[in-house]
């Protein structure tokens, strides 16, 4: 091969080894087969300042115009380097040509692109599939097309070729589209777009143009307006003045039911009254925090009707946290007032010092003053405040204010048709925030809310028993216990005949879930609910009563009063149907962090579109669909939601780092089929450490649901190329590290019920049946409670959970099985 060959077979080796096409996302609400054709006329005099800044520049006279395609493909694709086809002469068939957005101006862009753009054509005449077969790569014609000649067709496999061209003795943007692709709106906005990128080359080529939007005036305001919530206009009345309006309407109505035990509207308001009196007394200010530690109770929904009664914030603890968390929470929160029941919340409390606490129990039992309290509250007070994970290894508290907290609740009510009829399921973890519209939204209308147990969440026939002797009509769930739902209605089918709307939230909700459920569950709606505890809670519905036509589960609208936009860095729209940065506005926003305006700052920006207004930043990413819904992408952080709850990957890393004998960590996220989600710790140290002791010493500090399944000793952690720790390796890792070697024969499961269990286990956990040993302990290998619940399903309750945390070795719950038969 001579050494013009050699040099070719060099150049497109690294061109197609760097990455593959761009693609583009579909934009069609009807695919049709066939193809079409769009135009954007160019002004002449655009055209001759284009033409005649090439030549000053000394560049190719089609730069500008691939400067812009280049910019065009990076706003619609989200990324900074693009890979496009060009057709480099009539009868060519289009080469790869990447480009790089990186660059600050449009003048360094075109420099850029001049250089791509004259490389490529030195090599244009090099026979490139031989070279793609080699590399085991495609032959298929690149998804979108830059064609500066005007002159090729559209390959089959092209969704899009864009060429700026004389047609009529004037020039024109053409785009030619496949119409299963995208429509002839997109294709036209599309188009503008390139036009636009070309007017601002012209106006100023010096400037910044990662600062400058393609998007139409008329797109910019559709995506800000058009494709905001509802308005609804909200009362000038807060959650517990609604409510007193209930019970002065039907005061011995059942307002909460608790097991054997049920509460009038007139029970509620008298208890919630006495409870916000005693606050008031001990000396409640005006938004002061107040924490209830409390399980969930009807005495715990009498709590938070009290503090939003007396003008607090309500903070929700868990009697079960770690005081040592319980104590951040409450220091970060500058909380001097707890509300405690009896028992070992009441110990919770006492030990907590600088903060007085308060028996409810005794309140209610000395207390003679019922009528409610009156204090003023508006609509900008603080309600409630909720920790959520931290990535510096605090948790931050998230202030919402008694307007996001209502319209939150008004919106629930709206979209899933909550009536004074309805029963509303109270089944989430009081530092879950979906907990509270669960606790509050029935008492708006004159329904009554089912508080169900743990217990009965840990024992799902117990659960569906609940919910269906109950009467409940609406429940919320996230998609992983929904899973363990269906997969026990499906071995043992009961009726749910009340049952008429289930929400599902915290995780992302998939199709084949949607499917199960509308096959097990016809006529009951599933909405699937997004948002933030900085949004006051869910921000979009997706109300569905058939298995949705997409790809994947759309996130849905935007409820009521609440505005969503999908921004890039600089916080200006992205094209419709490309991802951006997930941005809310409106009502839905909350304060901020508590006593932190650091983070506060970084996360609460102003609405540069409505002034006075303010905008939160989540970290998640998106893209609308042409109907209006949002789709969810995925994070662009270390936060992830497992089973529901919000978690910082750097606070759980920070724990692990202050272990004994922890030199270095990393935590990761795994995920399988079989197990979901859970997370893995890798760390380095003197020698490994027992996963009890290192299980045991973050639990010290972190809730539950933060601690890794697993810990795996290695004597060096992986690094990437720049030094940094190496999570794509670690996270390949997790699955690998969580299975040992082969059990020796002697450690393999010996009597029928240990196969039968091991068998189980194998399906539950995701581990292959040959690794399991008769001595391993379930929660040791990955068992989580949710997991557990799942294989009680599986041995038809057979054992309970509680059985399986006392007898965690598969061998000793074996012999628990056996006793229990040879009864």
């Amino acid at each position: 091969m001579d050494t013009l060959a050699r040099t070719d077979a060099e150049y497109w080796r690294d061109v197609l080894v760097a990455g593959g096409a761009t693609s583009l996302t579909p934009w069609t609400r009807t695919p049709a087969p066939g193809t079409a054709v769009v135009e954007a006329a160019v002004p002449e005099e655009l055209v001759t300042e284009l033409v005649g800044m090439a030549a000053s520049m000394g560049v190719s006279p089609t730069v500008p115009a691939l400067a812009a395609h280049a910019k065009v493909l990076s706003v619609l694709s989200g990324d900074r380097d693009v890979t496009t086809g060009y057709v480099a002469g009539s009868g060519h068939r289009p080469l790869p040509c990447r480009l790089t957005t990186a660059s600050a101006s449009w003048r360094t862009l075109m420099r850029h692109a001049d250089s791509v753009e004259s490389e490529l054509l030195a090599h244009k005449d090099f026979p490139l599939d031989a070279l793609r077969t080699e590399l085991g790569l495609p032959l298929t014609a690149p998804e979108v097309v830059f064609d500066p000649t005007g002159t090729g067709d559209l390959p089959r496999d092209t969704a899009l070729q864009v060429a700026v061209v004389r047609r009529g003795g004037r020039s024109v943007v053409r785009a030619r589209y496949r119409t299963d692709v995208l429509d002839e709106e997109c294709a036209t906005r599309i188009a503008g777009y390139h036009l636009a990128a070309l007017r601002l080359i012209a106006d100023d080529p010096d400037a910044a143009h990662g600062r400058r939007t393609l998007l139409s005036p008329e797109e910019v305001r559709h995506q800000l307006d058009g494709l905001a919530g509802p308005r609804r206009a909200l009362p000038d009345l807060r959650f517990h003045q609604l409510f007193e309006q209930r019970v002065r309407a039907h005061p011995d109505a059942v307002a909460a039911v608790q097991g054997s035990r049920r509460w009038t509207y007139r029970d509620l308001n008298n208890r919630a009254n006495r409870l916000a009196h005693a606050l008031l007394s001990a000396g409640l200010g005006r938004e002061d925090v107040v924490a209830v530690v409390s399980g969930r109770s009807l005495e715990w929904l009498a709590a938070v009707v009290a503090v939003l009664k007396s003008g607090g914030a309500y903070l929700p603890v868990e009697p079960h946290f770690p005081a040592g968390r319980v104590k951040a929470m409450l220091a970060w929160a500058g909380c001097r007032l707890v509300l405690t029941e009896s028992g070992p919340a009441a110990a919770l409390g006492d030990a907590l010092p600088d903060v007085r606490s308060l028996s409810m129990e005794r309140i209610c039992e000395e207390s003679p003053e019922d009528a409610d309290p009156g204090v003023a509250v508006d609509s900008g007070d603080l309600a409630y405040v909720f920790f959520t994970s931290g990535s510096t290894g605090e948790p931050k508290g998230a202030m919402v204010e008694h307007a996001g907290m209502l319209n939150h609740l008004l919106a629930k009510i709206d979209d899933l048709g909550i009536s004074d009829g309805d029963v509303v399921a109270q089944t989430a973890p009081q530092c879950f925030d979906i907990s509270l519209w669960q606790l509050l939204c029935a008492l708006l209308t004159g329904g009554h809310t089912l508080l169900v147990g743990q217990e009965a969440i840990l024992d799902v026939r117990r659960f569906v028993d609940t919910v269906a002797d109950g009467g409940a009509t609406v429940l919320q769930v996230v998609p992983s216990y929904l899973d363990v739902v269906l997969s026990f209605l499906e071995r043992h089918p009961r009726p749910l005949p009340h049952l008429r709307c289930v929400s599902v939230t915290g995780e992302a909700l998939k199709k084949g879930l949607v499917e199960r459920w509308f096959t097990a569950g016809p006529g009951v709606r599933l909405v699937n609910a997004y948002g933030l505890t900085e949004t006051s809670d869910d921000t979009n519905h997706a109300v569905m009563e058939e298995v949705p036509d997409t790809d994947g589960v759309p996130l849905g609208r935007p409820v009521n009063n609440v505005r969503v936009y999908l921004v890039d860095e600089h916080l200006s729209p992205v094209p419709l149907g490309s991802p951006g940065a997930i941005a809310f506005s409106g009502v839905c926003v909350g304060r901020g962090y508590i006593n932190d305006p650091e983070r506060t700052r970084a996360a609460f920006l102003p609405d540069p579109y409505r002034a006075g207004e303010r905008l939160h930043l989540g970290g998640d990413y998106g893209r609308w669909l042409p109907d209006g819904r949002l789709a969810f992408l995925g994070r662009r952080d270390s936060q992830v939601k497992i089973h529901g709850f919000r978690i910082e990957i750097g606070e759980v890393e920070n724990a692990l780092l202050r272990a004994d004998g922890v030199r270095d960590g990393a935590v990761v996220v795994a995920e399988s089929t079989a197990r979901g989600r859970r997370l893995v710790a890798f760390y380095t140290g003197g020698h490994p450490l027992p996963a009890d002791v290192l299980r045991d010493g973050l639990g010290s500090t972190l809730p539950p649901y933060m601690v890794p399944s697993a810990f795996h000793w290695r004597e060096a952690l992986p690094l990437t190329a720049n030094g940094k720790i190496d999570r794509r390796e670690l996270t390949l890792r997790a699955a690998e590290s969580d299975e040992p070697e082969q059990h020796a024969d002697d450690d393999s499961p010996r009597t029928p019920t240990e196969q039968r269990l091991a068998a189980v286990w194998a399906e539950v956990l995701g581990v292959p049946r040959a690794h399991l040993g008769r001595r391993d302990d379930f929660f040791a290998r990955g068992g989580t409670s949710l997991s557990a619940v799942g294989m009680a399903v599986s041995l038809d309750r057979e054992i309970s959970l509680k059985d399986l945390v006392r007898h965690p070795v598969l061998t000793d719950l074996a012999a628990l099985i056996d006793s229990r038969s040879a009864r």
